[in-house]
């Protein structure tokens, strides 16, 4: 069986989200940290911290909710998979609600959102979509 790390962080993401918890923690590494800055700079997430618990780097994601307590993200899924590899072109680059929404895309220049990797006009592989 095979793990997928992102696929992990993600869903500690959401239910930490559903458990209305401030912050949730999960092994970091690059990619990781990468993706919850996009989500980060796209205004889902509060905070993120590295950490060193029993000599591992742990990250510290810190949930946003609205006035009425309920969480920022509405859905988060996880596109490419380690069996299923979703790819797209430059001019296929996908829309999440009508742009309400952002798609995390790996490109050569590195971990993007969906509306950075349109300015910048490369295409990559979708990891996943935050609406």
């Amino acid at each position: 069986m095979m793990t997928d790390p992102i696929g992990d962080m993600l869903t500690r993401i959401r239910n930490a989200g559903s458990a209305r918890h401030v912050r949730t923690s999960c092994p970091s590494s690059r990619q990781k940290l990468a993706v919850a800055k996009v989500l980060k700079e796209a205004g889902f997430l509060a905070d993120i911290a590295v950490e060193a618990r029993d000599g591992h780097p742990v990250m510290v994601i810190g949930l946003r909710y609205d006035d009425s307590g309920r969480t920022i993200i509405d859905g988060i899924r996880r596109v490419s998979t380690p069996g299923r590899r979703v790819y797209v072109g430059k001019e296929e680059l996908p829309r999440v609600r009508r742009g309400l929404g952002v798609a995390v895309i790996s490109t050569s220049k590195g971990i993007l959102s969906d509306k950075q990797a349109r300015a910048q006009q490369v295409g990559g592989e979708v990891v996943c979509e935050v609406w």
